[in-house]
């Protein structure tokens, strides 16, 4: 007689559902680019923090950055919205069904230069809503000109240098009045989930800057992986497409310090993570750690600024816990004696 060995029982969360559930389709970034890893951080806060992807609205705008929603959560709903305008697409969403979590996905040109009216509007009302800026310097999508979150100094592949001053998301946010203010680095997974975990955590807007590198960094004369490199040393059977293959950037380093982490084209990144004993409800504290880490070439990483009891914009407006999409016409549209007796009252 055979003997059948059971099958192991599959890992759940605490709601039941497995892993591969919070999954999403198969990537079509370059590889080594650092959104993917923030994709798999996703991934991991939403299955560990036991959140049904049905309960959950994706946004996004253009740029490599608005790709990543099709990475994660395949069974949430998503909506990529024109370059620049998913605030306003996703404050609609939230406004029609305050039960629905939405997580926004821009980049820093989406973000910084065409959106940056709807970043500001978006910050001052508190909207509840994970926005997370997969923060590259530069255009990616369209063959890596600058950003405006570009640094000063920053070099292109053309030799063109960078002589504006970056636009510094996390300290703009805190000015305007975001509740929740992050930034991180994509290659820190340790730091990153704590971050999106505590993110999904909090009722208002969670503004997150995850420092991503890009991959066309690399695309650069003397580089033995560049597509003019490649062009040249080739021996075409037919019109082939180039992409250099990288590994992904991972690093791991303590509260308080500061960690260099070399970038695919040879330049350098500095860290500063912010120390363990740090006040994120000090707002003045907050905005003067980012620009004394500026001066110094570094970028502070971590919970930048929260403040956990500000009310959310669907609170300031007073409205139903119902969610207004799915209320009744009866609710929402007056009758002929309401409407009566408002002209009335304007005679």
């Amino acid at each position: 007689m055979a003997v059948t060995t059971p099958e192991p029982a599959k890992k759940t969360n605490r709601i039941g559902l497995e892993h591969t559930l919070y999954r999403g389709g198969k990537t079509t970034l370059c590889a080594g680019c650092g959104h993917n890893a923030i994709s798999e951080r996703i991934i991991d806060a939403f299955y560990e923090m036991g959140i049904d992807p049905k309960n959950v609205i994706k946004l996004s705008g253009i740029g490599c950055s608005s790709k990543s929603p099709a990475y994660f959560l395949g069974t949430s709903h998503g909506f990529n919205s024109v370059h620049g305008r998913m605030p306003s697409v996703g404050t609609g969403a939230v406004l029609a069904n305050g039960k629905l979590i939405a997580i926004g996905v821009s980049g820093d040109g989406d973000t910084g230069a065409i959106g940056i009216g709807q970043f500001v509007h978006l910050m001052r009302r508190n909207v509840p809503m994970i926005y997370i800026i997969e923060d590259n310097g530069c255009y990616g999508l369209t063959k890596g000109q600058f950003s405006p979150t570009a640094d000063v100094g920053s070099k292109l592949k053309t030799g063109v240098v960078n002589d504006l001053t970056p636009i510094d998301t996390c300290a703009l946010a805190i000015e305007l009045g975001a509740s929740f203010v992050a930034r991180s680095f994509s290659g820190d997974k340790k730091q990153l989930l704590a971050i999106l975990k505590a993110s999904l955590s909090h009722r208002g807007t969670a503004l997150i800057d995850v420092l991503s590198p890009c991959v066309t960094f690399n695309d650069h004369e003397g580089s033995t992986k560049s597509y003019a490199y490649a062009k040249d040393h080739d021996e075409p059977v037919g019109e082939v497409s180039f992409v250099p293959f990288f590994e992904d950037i991972s690093i791991e380093y303590d509260a308080g310090t500061t960690k260099e982490v070399q970038m695919h084209d040879g330049s350098k990144l500095y860290l500063k993570k912010v120390a363990e004993d740090y006040d994120p409800t000090d707002k003045l504290n907050a905005v003067r750690t980012i620009h004394e880490t500026s001066q110094r070439g570094e970028f502070a990483t971590g919970i930048l600024y929260v403040e956990p009891e500000k009310p959310d914009f669907l609170k300031l407006l007073n409205l139903v816990d119902e969610p207004l999409a799915l209320l009744p016409t009866e609710r929402v549209r007056p009758g002929r004696e309401v409407l009566t007796e408002l002209m009335e009252s304007l005679r």
